[in-house]
């Protein structure tokens, strides 16, 4: 059947012909423009409770930080708090303790770190309370240097949870921590 339109109705709806006899904007193209935009839109959508899956749960990022209050630790005292599962002693260091963890020979340890490397108060000590060796929790306030002693292998820690002793290849962990206050601190 021939075209019966008239030759100044070319376009439709008014819209300028281009050289091929075709309007530049059809309907056409509107159409296709605005369900691809709503296609990739539900796309996102949909997907979107997947990623959101993959975030750590309310419950872990809860367990991801703790804070403790240091008020009622006299000096002398450890305390054992749980964060990720895991032990973690605070110890309130003595200045004969703080000063025996100071005047030790890094070069003489295994791991060599400097006390003022593992504290950020010389008072205070937060270390993970896992042995380094296969896992164990150590004792507080045994073997030779007074500090903790691990009773699965015998790895011997100082008072700055350094190993001295024992198949232990490292050091007690220090987390990364903060003081918040004077008698409080965030660990994690």
């Amino acid at each position: 059947m021939a075209d019966t339109a008239p030759s100044h109705i070319a376009g439709s709806h008014g819209a300028a012909a281009g050289p091929d006899g075709h309007s530049d904007g059809t309907r056409r193209d509107f159409l296709l423009l605005t369900a691809g935009a709503l296609g990739g839109i539900g796309a996102a959508i949909s997907i979107w409770p997947f990623i959101a899956s993959l975030n750590p749960a309310r419950d872990t990022l809860a367990l991801s930080t703790t804070e403790v209050d240091l008020s009622p630790i006299a000096v002398g005292q450890r305390l054992t708090v749980a964060w990720r599962g895991k032990p973690v002693f605070i110890d309130h260091r003595p200045p004969e303790e703080i000063k025996a963890a100071q005047d030790v020979d890094v070069a003489t340890l295994r791991d060599p770190q400097k006390d003022s490397d593992r504290v950020k108060k010389p008072e205070w000590l937060v270390v993970v309370g896992v042995c380094t060796h296969l896992g164990c929790v150590p004792l507080g306030h045994q073997g030779d240097y007074d500090g903790w002693f691990c009773p699965c292998h015998g790895s011997v820690y100082d008072t700055s949870g350094r190993i001295r002793k024992g198949p232990a290849p490292r050091n007690l962990e220090v987390p990364q921590y903060q003081f918040v206050a004077d008698t409080k601190v965030k660990i994690g």
